[in-house]
């Protein structure tokens, strides 16, 4: 008999950006709700959540204190690699995203961060590239290749459709929606086929 999945509860940070499995997000933190929530994170080696705000119906309990909107119903964990305190009352971190997950419900603290009870999603097993989906295969080695590893830490694994889609979903110039979208899938080749689609239709 199959077991529940296992949830667990994490602080969420809603920004304006999609995160996916493997990436790495640079953040610049001021905010005291969130200078408290990166400082516990480092004290005790714990991840958080980063998530987009939703379009739809809120979850959880409403915005608070101004924010725009409720998280999206799936986020990234994030792990904190760095971090420095170049002057008081200003963090900077540089994060590396762990797991997707599912926020299944989500209430505001007195200081108006958001906490989640999520579950993981499932990883996606590596997949090879198809024949006919070069293309993005071919745009990302060149994106490498200018930007070098500094912004895209080896390995590169270029023959998983799972990871070229992935930092092509990052770095393709994407509405928060879309890329809302392909975070949320979970069949990588056709998260593949939909970037292709987009460069062909920014080639010709």
């Amino acid at each position: 008999m199959t077991g529940l999945p296992k949830q667990k509860t994490l602080p969420l940070f809603p920004l304006d950006t999609v995160v996916f499995p493997g990436g790495r997000l640079p953040l610049r933190i001021f905010e005291q709700r969130y200078l408290d929530m990166i400082k516990q994170a480092i004290a005790n080696d714990t991840p958080f959540g980063i998530c987009a705000p939703a379009w739809g119906t809120p979850v959880g309990a409403p915005p608070l204190r101004g924010d725009p909107a409720a998280p999206c119903d799936v986020g990234t964990c994030m792990r904190i690699a760095d971090w420095d305190m170049p002057q008081t009352g200003i963090l900077r971190i540089e994060t590396v995203a762990l797991e997707r997950f599912v926020i299944r419900s989500a209430h505001a603290e007195p200081d108006g961060l958001l906490m989640g009870t999520v579950e993981d999603v499932s990883v996606e097993p590596a997949a090879p590239i198809p024949d006919d989906l070069e293309l993005p295969v071919e745009i990302l080695r060149h994106i490498i290749g200018e930007y070098g590893n500094a912004h895209f830490p080896e390995p590169h694994e270029l023959d998983n459709a799972v990871w070229v889609g992935y930092r092509l979903s990052e770095v393709l110039p994407l509405t928060l929606s879309i890329q809302q979208n392909l975070l949320e899938m979970n069949d990588s080749v056709m998260r593949l086929r939909i970037l292709a689609e987009f460069l062909k239709k920014q080639i010709n």
